[in-house]
């Protein structure tokens, strides 16, 4: 949270009052006269200090703390919370506050670290003293005596050389933060900002990292480990070297115990206890890479990357992990039913889009990520071939000039086209006469659909495309009813969503909602459909489409024993075959094709091949989804002409 570690409001009294009770215990032991030394000590070293301080005019002012945003990660999760991906720069942090982390850990960092923290004012006249004797006698900075303020100021505003005019302005530095920060804020601070190891910084975020839980629930144990890390990180980690890190963490209990912090028995307890150790998260790669791609890309364009790499974005996306790990199944599955059947495919790509929301539920841009990062299901721009077509016929029926039962003279016709000529063809070469509209969409006849393209204006085609969503370019060409201009699955699979939802849009998306660490709202992707479309002209089209699953149609083996519609989709020389279906509760596409665009081979159909893989997803996807019906054309009343 980016204010986190500088509010002026203390950790409760519960909370702090045993750190307290721990220090001044320590100290009594020690008796009453090296209190009363040290307190002097260190109001006369302070005040030096401070008299010297006009000679470090450059130094930082440490009241821009007060607004300090330390870099955090961003996480990505599924719709349910569950963590798909972290993303980071240098620093893989995430900043909480002090009362959520273990009173275990304070304990131990501090008594490792700087036991007397609640009785200084920044520096400790001791441990400096001994410090100065030792640098002295060796002719070189070789022991710090630091403080924890020390070191946090150091972290923050200084250099990593050993020089003692550096140790001199850290001191300095340390008593002007004391002067405005209570001890809580500090020890916050220190504790969301310091290394410990394997790219993890702040307790949080090493927590999870080492024992796969919140910094809040760590045992006295793994507390004891933690602590220990601090000094060297990489040396001491379980990850590395255990017998070290046991070693280390013997060091940091038997501290603990000196200090009265810690009886005998708990010290030995924690030093039995079993420690389950995780496994590095910095660079761990993503649990639904098609997913946190798609995001990382948008979240990229709309904020910038170094927003997204140190602004500790929470990003809930749109996707259930188990769903969409199921869409990935299926997909790897039904290419693997193609090699059996003899097509040697190099690819299948799935979208599923929630008509009701517009949210993407599924993506699937390949059938192994591993193999190729290329997302074919939003960058692959492949001809739709005849699932463009309820897009001409959406468009005829929204004019008001025809119906599904209108008809339409099935017969050769060419067109100039430039300097040439331009004449459709049906699959297959045959010609049927007279047509009702909605026996040319469910047989998927061509010349229909190019003569009906003509009759309302290609313009039109168009313009209800970028209603729908489809932003790739769409040549006003002749031949474009038939699918010969490139658009993504999603675009396709967002479009027929809203024929799903009969005429209500939103625009797809992947996100549902980004906030920063501190839950303040960045994004909402709340849906807020609008009715886009004539709900006649959409339920009649529906009412059409349903007949291509049914007897008759080019896709019954798409059939699914409920309501659905969709349309066959087959491009020249079976480059592309699709199949983009939908019910009112979900709206599928999909895609089966080759990268270098090569033939698939002759015969090879979306209806034959595409449709019975759109018939096993939906199978499962729907398996605990009520049977809905879509609304009859009846309902609503008929645009005028």
């Amino acid at each position: 949270m980016a204010t986190g570690t500088v509010r002026q409001k203390s950790t409760k009294k519960s909370d702090r009052k045993p750190l307290v009770e721990f220090a001044l215990g320590m100290t009594k032991a020690a008796g009453g006269t090296i209190l009363g030394i040290t307190m002097l000590s260190s109001s006369l070293v302070a005040g030096g200090l401070v008299g010297l301080a006009i000679s470090f005019r450059n130094l930082p002012d440490v009241r821009v703390l007060r607004n300090f945003v330390p870099t955090e990660t961003s996480y990505i999760y599924d719709i349910k919370g569950k963590i798909l991906d972290s993303l980071h720069g240098e620093y893989n942090r995430e900043v909480v506050k002090l009362d959520e982390i273990s009173p275990n850990l304070k304990r131990a960092v501090l008594a490792i670290e700087d036991s007397h923290f609640y009785l200084h004012d920044g520096i400790n006249p001791n441990s400096i003293g001994r410090a100065l004797l030792v640098n002295w006698r060796r002719g070189s900075v070789v022991e710090g005596g630091s403080t924890v303020t020390m070191q946090l100021v150091k972290n923050l505003f200084l250099s990593r050389q050993r020089t003692f005019s550096r140790k001199l302005a850290e001191a300095v530095l340390a008593i002007r933060v004391e002067q405005i920060f209570t001890k809580d804020q500090v020890l916050e601070m220190y504790l969301n900002n310091i290394y410990w190891g394997h790219n993890s910084y702040g307790a949080e975020t090493a927590a999870q990292s080492y024992f796969g839980k919140s910094a809040k629930d760590l045992n006295l144990a793994e507390s004891a480990v933690m602590a220990g890390l601090i000094q060297a990180p990489e040396d001491y980690s379980p990850f590395i070297d255990y017998k070290k890190t046991k070693q280390r963490q013997y060091l940091v209990l038997q501290r603990m115990q000196d200090l009265g912090w810690i009886t005998a028995k708990e010290s030995e307890e924690a030093k039995k206890a079993q420690l389950l150790i995780g496994q590095p998260t910095a660079w761990k790669s993503s649990e639904l890479p098609y997913i946190t791609e798609a995001v990382v890309a948008e979240l990229q364009k709309r904020f910038g990357e170094d927003a997204l790499l140190k602004g500790g974005m929470r990003v809930q996306t749109t996707v259930d992990y188990n769903f969409q790990k199921m869409a990935e199944e299926n997909v790897a599955q039904a290419h693997q039913n193609l090699k059996n059947r003899g097509l040697y495919a190099d690819q299948v790509a799935l979208v599923a889009i929630d008509p009701r929301t517009h949210y993407v539920k599924a993506m699937v841009g390949g059938v192994n990520y591993k193999e190729s990062q290329f997302n074919r299901a939003i960058q692959s721009l492949r001809q739709p071939g005849s699932s463009f077509k309820p897009f001409v016929y959406y468009t005829a029926f929204a004019s008001g000039k025809y119906t599904p039962y209108s008809s339409i003279n099935d017969s050769p016709v060419r067109y100039r086209d430039g300097s040439a000529y331009y004449e459709p063809q049906n699959y297959g070469g045959s010609f049927s006469g007279s047509v009702s509209l909605r026996t040319a969409i469910i047989q998927s006849l061509n010349v229909p659909a190019v003569k009906i393209g003509q009759a309302v204006g290609i313009d039109n085609v168009i313009e209800v495309c970028r209603t729908l969503g489809i932003s790739s370019p769409l040549d006003p060409v002749i031949s474009l009813p038939l699918g010969s201009i490139g658009i993504t699955p999603m675009e396709i699979a967002g479009a027929y969503a809203t024929f799903a939802s009969n005429g209500w849009h939103s625009k797809p998306t992947v996100i549902a909602r980004v906030t920063d660490s501190s839950g303040n709202v960045l994004l909402d992707n709340t849906p807020k459909p609008r009715l886009v479309l004539d709900p006649w002209a959409t339920a009649s089209l529906t009412s059409v489409l349903k007949g291509v699953l049914e007897g008759g149609g080019t896709a019954p083996g798409a059939a699914i024993g409920r309501p659905a519609a969709g349309k066959t989709g087959t491009t020249t020389s079976e480059r592309d075959v699709w199949f983009v279906g939908y019910v009112p509760q979900l709206s599928v596409a999909v895609w089966i094709g080759n990268d270098n665009y090569r033939p698939l081979g002759k015969g090879v159909t979306g209806g034959g091949y595409a449709a019975p893989i759109w018939r096993g997803f939906m199978r499962e996807a729907l398996k605990n989804e009520p049977v809905k019906h879509f609304p009859s054309p009846s309902k609503f009343p008929r645009p005028k002409a």
